[in-house]
């Protein structure tokens, strides 16, 4: 049956090693057994080393992207990846709301783990007001929690909640604030917001390892693709915590220092 196999989307950046952004997506979704494309809005030329130059597409070229895939598939999910700026985001955002793309999760890619800057600082304020209201559920990291927030917090319950909170009325139903890794041996504690403001917590324990390149993609595009497979939000949510824990659990020497997260041991 034409379009009846689960058909998910990304709309990222390319990431030249394979460890993270669009690359990453793509792992993800077909290790959860769902087809995966993309919508490229820019390459980044990079290693585990690091990035040593980006390029954004032209706006026609990404609009022409989502004109062609929107003819042929059946889109059930999406999930936004490294927007780069105001521009690129205003243009996603029109196009979610011309196209049946299913639901949406925004990961609000801004700044990384290493505290590596990826968003413009005047496009903050356009992927909240434009994304946000659009979004299902948003998964920013601890860093990029402070930023929506709009101050510093500390890594405690009480101030992470209100974090949580404050994002939450900023327009998506759901939030998902990613634990700090503070590099100690500890318990790390995602947080999840739902949309009748119930807190869920998702605790697990710290792994001293520097493969963990993609683990923000690979858990909001595990989100994404069970949410294609009819999966309710709370099991999306849980399955990708699991599955997130078990890719970094398992480690794979590819690379010299900060290298990706194991894909293959996450396949259904």
């Amino acid at each position: 049956m034409i379009n009846n196999f689960p058909q998910v989307l990304t709309i990222a950046g390319s990431d030249s090693d394979g460890s993270a952004g669009m690359q990453a997506d793509l792992h993800t979704f077909f290790a959860n057994r769902t087809y995966g494309m993309s919508v490229l809005v820019a390459a980044v030329s990079g290693n585990s080393y690091g990035i040593t130059s980006s390029h954004l597409l032209p706006n026609d070229f990404i609009d022409e992207q989502f004109k062609v895939l929107s003819r042929d598939f059946k889109i059930l999910a999406t999930k936004t990846g490294m927007l780069a700026n105001s521009s690129i985001i205003e243009l996603v955002a029109k196009k979610i709301k011309e196209l049946d793309l299913g639901q949406i999760v925004i990961d609000p890619v801004i700044t990384t783990k290493h505290g590596n800057k990826l968003l413009e600082d005047s496009a903050i304020e356009t992927i909240k007001k434009q994304l946000f209201p659009l979004a299902k559920i948003v998964t920013p990291n601890f860093y990029e929690a402070q930023i929506l927030f709009g101050e510093s917090f500390e890594n405690n319950m009480d101030t992470i909640q209100k974090a949580a909170l404050s994002i939450q009325k900023m327009g998506p139903k759901n939030v998902v604030i990613k634990g700090k890794h503070s590099g100690e041996k500890a318990d790390i504690t995602d947080v999840f917001l739902d949309e009748k403001q119930n807190f869920h917590y998702f605790s697990h324990d710290y792994i001293p390892t520097d493969r963990i390149n993609g683990t923000g993609d690979t858990f909001s595009a595990t989100i994404v693709s069970q949410l294609a497979l009819k999966k309710n939000l709370l099991e999306a949510v849980k399955i990708a915590e699991e599955k997130t824990q078990l890719a970094i659990k398992n480690q794979i020497e590819v690379g010299h220092k900060f290298g990706p997260i194991n894909h293959w041991s996450i396949i259904d």
